[in-house]
């Protein structure tokens, strides 16, 4: 067998190398050992490094996207918002239309109220928050208002049903034909008294047995004779409206009866204390006697109306 030796200095010889061929192989196995160790730390430092990179790039990209698509939402809800703000002139026409009063501009701030989402991206540190915040902002705006709308058009719509009922119930028509008698609404001079006193109704001159109509929708509170007005009818309209018909011959309707304008209700006469034929007529509001003149509307046709019932 062939042998080894090495120079030893500090014994001026050579020294033979006992069992070399073990400590070559011990050698060459960890050399062949950190070579693996190096060559796979190498390829897991690439591919750390790499796929850093790689996910860097995609998330560069989403961010991208994600900012497009705030732009995008951004415009949309602006859109929306100028469309809403039309709505906004429209509703307001609306409430005039139902006797409610336009909404000011301080009273749709009070009702929309503020925001509840300010602080929750607080931890963002990047440009992108502001764009963040804006696009959350109008979202949060108009949701806001389109709630508060809602809540105005329902308004709207409980005004406009309780405006449907009083328009049917207002007593607004003439309720028969004949002339308005020229000592009308007021103080007048009584032609059978023949003393100054409050006229609280109209006369209306017509003959014995004209038709007289209910002017509005209501119920019969009453039938029978009353001192001076001899036969009357008296109709509750509701909404604080109350109509009086005296000097009748005769009645064709009872108390607690529901009747709709136009709904034929008695005949005119001379009944009571009367001067001649004609139809004294009243209506009050809360009580109080108001000019039955202002109750005529001329585009209303009485006898159109009539025709219906």
């Amino acid at each position: 067998m062939k042998k080894f030796y090495y120079f030893s200095k500090s014994k001026l010889q050579f020294v033979e190398i006992q069992n070399h061929k073990q400590k070559f192989l011990y050698t060459t196995l960890g050399i062949f050992a950190v070579s693996i160790v190096v060559v796979f730390l190498g390829i897991y430092l690439y591919n750390q490094i790499f796929n850093s990179y790689k996910d860097l790039t995609d998330l560069r990209k989403e961010n991208f996207t994600l900012k497009q698509k705030i732009s995008e939402i951004t415009d949309q809800y602006t859109h929306l918002d100028e469309q809403l703000q039309k709505l906004i002139v429209t509703n307001n026409d609306l409430r005039i239309a139902a006797n409610l009063p336009p909404l000011t501009n301080d009273e749709r701030l009070v009702g929309t109220g503020g925001g509840s989402f300010d602080n929750f991206i607080d931890f963002l540190k990047t440009d992108d928050k502001k764009e963040l915040q804006t696009a959350l902002s109008k979202i949060n705006e108009v949701s806001r208002k389109v709630a508060f709308e809602k809540d105005n058009f329902q308004t709207i719509s409980v005004a406009l049903k309780n405006n449907e009922a009083l328009f049917s119930s207002l007593p607004a028509i003439k309720p028969s034909k004949g002339v308005v008698g020229t000592n009308g609404f007021g103080f007048r001079y009584h032609p059978i008294l023949r003393i100054n006193r409050m006229h609280d109704g109209i006369d209306i001159i017509t003959d014995v047995g004209t038709d007289v109509f209910a002017p509005g929708s209501g119920t019969v509170e009453y039938v029978g004779s009353r001192n001076g007005f001899g036969l009357t009818v008296e109709i509750n309209h509701g909404f604080g409206y109350r109509t009086i018909f005296a000097h009748l011959s005769k009645v064709l309707i009872k108390e607690g009866m529901k009747v709709d304008r136009g709904k034929l209700i008695a005949k005119t006469g001379n009944s009571g204390l009367s001067s001649g034929p004609h139809l004294h007529y009243e209506v009050l509001h809360k009580g109080i006697n108001k000019n039955p003149e202002e109750f005529f509307f001329d585009d209303i046709d009485l006898f159109q109306i009539a025709k219906k019932n």
